[in-house]
């Protein structure tokens, strides 16, 4: 089983719906983020739209960052979290399904309402240290 400490960047997000059609994509057409996972159990992160300049019509610039412990057992990612943008998550256990892709990561929330349809997310990660 490949660690999964260590820093990692973005590099590519993708969600669908339930019938697998696509939908847009989480933290918009650039999407920039950094988690760094310690060997201490503690991880932090942060991802946000990358683009410089957003759409007339867009709310605001998407964004999340949250810090906490966590524990991965190859399959499953869960982080309890200390502190974050998000305050419905503060205090609460984060679960991701965990998956290799050669040597990415690739990080799947548990599917959530967005929009009058169930919206799947995937990340996929890259370390850089």
């Amino acid at each position: 089983m490949a660690s999964i400490i260590g820093t990692w960047r973005l590099v590519s997000t993708r969600a669908w719906d339930p019938d697998g059609n696509p939908l847009p994509a989480p933290y918009g057409p650039a999407p920039i983020g950094m988690v760094t996972f310690a060997e201490t159990g503690r991880m932090i992160a942060a991802l946000c739209d990358g683009r410089t300049g957003l759409p007339d019509d867009a709310p605001a610039r998407e964004y999340m960052s949250y810090m906490g412990s966590y524990h991965c057992d190859g399959a499953t990612l869960s982080t309890r979290v200390d502190g974050t943008s998000d305050s419905s998550r503060q205090g609460s256990d984060q679960v991701r399904g965990v998956r290799w892709d050669g040597e990415r990561l690739v990080l799947t929330p548990p599917p959530r309402p967005k929009a009058g349809t169930t919206e799947h997310r995937e990340l996929t990660w890259e370390r850089i240290a």
